[in-house]
């Protein structure tokens, strides 16, 4: 776990960059697709926000009540009802969220303690690659 300082344009940022964004949500989707069929069951989402939801043992919500949270969650994704959530649905989705996230976050900055792989961790990273990038151009065109 780290300590990063971000806002709601650090979010954005990433989001925006499509060929990063995507590559990172990509690559989350394939780790959630533990079978490798190229879709998202149920109980593959639901074991991949496990992790990330405080919801379940010891919250005092019942089992029934998670599962009925965790059907909401899959039906939001799979917009096209089939079933399964495929790469463009879990994409698509996860944008929307990052998004919110991002207008919930705000233009001030906030310091958060993020996993080292977290989305917002990676946003993090792509602004100060992209921030080096830049210092990096600037002080080349310098000389």
């Amino acid at each position: 776990m780290s300590v990063a300082i971000l806002n709601g344009h650090t979010v954005m940022a990433f989001v925006e960059d499509g060929e990063a964004f995507g590559r990172c949500i990509d690559e989350r989707f394939m780790i959630l697709d533990v079978n490798g069929d190229g879709v998202l069951s149920r109980s593959e989402l639901r074991k991949g926000f496990e992790g990330l939801l405080t919801i379940g043992m010891d919250s005092g919500y019942t089992d029934e009540e998670v599962a009925k949270l965790y059907d909401i969650l899959f039906e939001k994704f799979d917009s096209d009802h089939n079933g399964s959530i495929d790469a463009e649905e879990f994409r698509s989705e996860m944008k929307e969220i990052m998004v919110a996230v991002a207008h919930g976050i705000g233009d001030s900055p906030v310091q958060v303690a993020l996993e080292s792989d977290s989305l917002l961790m990676k946003a993090v990273e792509h602004e100060l690659a992209n921030h080096n990038k830049g210092t990096k151009e600037n002080h080349e065109c310098s000389f």
